[in-house]
């Protein structure tokens, strides 16, 4: 004889029953509020922009003047790095002479290491001639370096 029982299927929930299941997966495997420590707040005077300009020097240092092996921030070739609210960095910055063989690519070559910081979201640089740059404009590491004492 056939097995009889019959095999029911299960009916679609009701749209009330659906939301109430929804919300109970997406909150079945949620931590709870108390699983997180409240964010800490910054130090008393701490500005985020000077931790993004700590990091656009930093970018700045990575870029050198191929005749020279120091970076151009210690060479004294940056004369005026600004930051705006906006994040937008302005630079003013020379070469060793006039006739360096690098004008046109070395302050390309810092305004793409400016916009590889995170949080910066434009990059002017100005080439400047005035003053002009001299080696008393280096930094004593670049004198180090050079030997330059």
């Amino acid at each position: 004889m056939p097995d009889e029982t019959l095999t029911q299927r299960p009916i679609a929930p009701t749209p009330a029953e659906a939301e109430a299941q929804v919300k109970a997966d997406t909150t079945a495997d949620a931590p709870e509020a108390k699983d997180f420590a409240p964010m800490p707040k910054p130090p008393e005077g701490f500005d985020p922009r000077e931790e993004i300009m700590d990091r656009v020097v930093a970018a700045i240092k990575t870029c050198y003047d191929p005749e020279i092996p120091v970076d151009i921030w210690e060479l004294g070739l940056i004369y005026r790095v600004d930051m705006d609210g906006e994040r937008n960095v302005e630079i003013d910055m020379t070469l060793t002479s006039p006739m360096c063989p690098v004008a046109g690519e070395l302050p390309e070559q810092v305004r793409q290491a400016v916009l590889g910081v995170e949080d910066v979201n434009e990059a002017k640089i100005a080439l400047v001639w005035e003053p002009p740059w001299h080696q008393g404009m280096m930094s004593e590491e670049a004198r180090l370096q050079l030997d330059m004492f």
